[in-house]
């Protein structure tokens, strides 16, 4: 199948790189010429303009850093699709910015998948994504080869923009989760038990937590390569705050301890950086 990837970040370059792994043709774009030519030594084309990038694709992916920068992308893009091309919107992006986007794909009469996914560079690398996905079924049906080549399993979770509101809350669990974990290692280490004996309890049964035993994982290791960077994290934090208009105490903890971590110089850095920040 045809695959257009616009975007050629960590996320949008591990996506294309998989899907060249499993036989797409895959074009690029980046308003970064030159990561775009990265992806071009892989094996996928990388024309110099948006509209080139288009002309053959079957399903256009947008995978860029905010609702701002997919809606600039999508002004130019949506007139320039095929017809029955499917646009899957993967960009993390908030409720008011994905609202703004399905109306400008009605507008222009495409279809769209609202379509999030949950897991960062390494499950897009090698095909385990989880996606959450909203929109018509005549769409998904489209694109789900594509899908099924990046994730092992597909959510849907309705007909509008409902992916990008769990993925914000998603996201939300993740940042707890991985601040939590940051602590509970501390306390082992304050009161002389070994990071190894809570994560043998944690590791398997009803306690069982894949993400942070790897986040655990990384802290021990001082390995904070970026997967799911700090700046990422907190962006979607503060974009679950303005869907809900208001923070419960304890995510407004994880924002200000993400914050922290984004001023002492970890804002590219994995989220497991945030143990670094008492």
């Amino acid at each position: 199948m045809n695959v257009t990837v616009l975007g050629a970040g960590n996320m949008g370059a591990a996506m294309a790189a998989r899907l060249l792994d499993t036989g797409h043709h895959v074009t690029t774009w980046d308003r970064n010429a030159d990561r775009a030519q990265h992806l071009a030594t892989l094996g996928a084309t990388a024309p110099p303009d948006l509209r080139s990038a288009l002309s053959t694709a079957s399903v256009v992916i947008t995978m860029v850093t905010n609702g701002e920068a997919v809606h600039s992308i999508a002004e130019q893009m949506l007139p320039a699709m095929r017809p029955d091309a499917v646009w899957v919107q993967a960009s993390t992006v908030g409720a008011e910015w994905a609202d703004r986007l399905r109306a400008l794909a009605q507008a222009h009469r495409r279809p769209m998948l609202d379509a999030p996914v949950s897991g960062s560079t390494g499950p897009a690398r090698n095909g385990s994504l989880s996606w959450l996905v909203a929109g018509p079924s005549t769409a998904l049906d489209a694109a789900r080869p594509v899908l099924n080549a990046l994730g092992e399993r597909i959510l849907l979770v309705g007909t509008g923009q409902e992916a990008s509101r769990l993925k914000l809350i998603v996201n939300t669990w993740m940042g707890a989760a991985t601040v939590a974990m940051a602590d509970v290692l501390v306390a082992c280490d304050r009161i002389g038990i070994p990071r190894s004996a809570l994560l043998e309890v944690i590791g398997t049964g009803p306690l069982a937590m894949p993400y942070a035993i790897q986040k655990a994982q990384f802290m021990t290791d001082h390995n904070y390569a970026a997967g799911f960077p700090v700046e990422l994290a907190l962006k979607d934090i503060r974009l679950a705050e303005q869907a809900e208009g208001s923070q419960p105490p304890l995510v407004r903890a994880v924002a200000d301890r993400l914050q922290r971590a984004v001023d002492a110089g970890h804002a590219r850095d994995d989220i497991a950086a945030v143990a670094t920040i008492g």
